[in-house]
């Protein structure tokens, strides 16, 4: 079975590889705004690939780097 992520940690590991507070980060935050480039992007994903979330695709997670966004992707609903 597939490892899940929750939101609090989605939040926490975006703010820890952007150095930033959690507190900075809401679900309009526009990652690449705030700082956020393809290489830290990759690391986020292989994170959590190797923590056993499989629903994390790169490509997706680029294409709408908004918080928001990627709470509705990657945290089950």
């Amino acid at each position: 079975m597939a490892a899940v992520i929750d939101r609090s940690t989605l939040l926490s590991d975006v703010a820890s590889i952007l150095e930033v507070d959690v507190q900075e980060l809401d679900d309009d935050t526009n990652l690449l705004d705030a700082g956020l480039d393809s290489i830290r992007l990759m690391s986020l994903v292989e994170k959590w690939k190797s923590d056993g979330v499989d629903n994390v695709d790169f490509l997706e997670l680029a294409a709408d780097p908004v918080v928001g966004s990627w709470v509705s992707i990657v945290v089950p609903a």
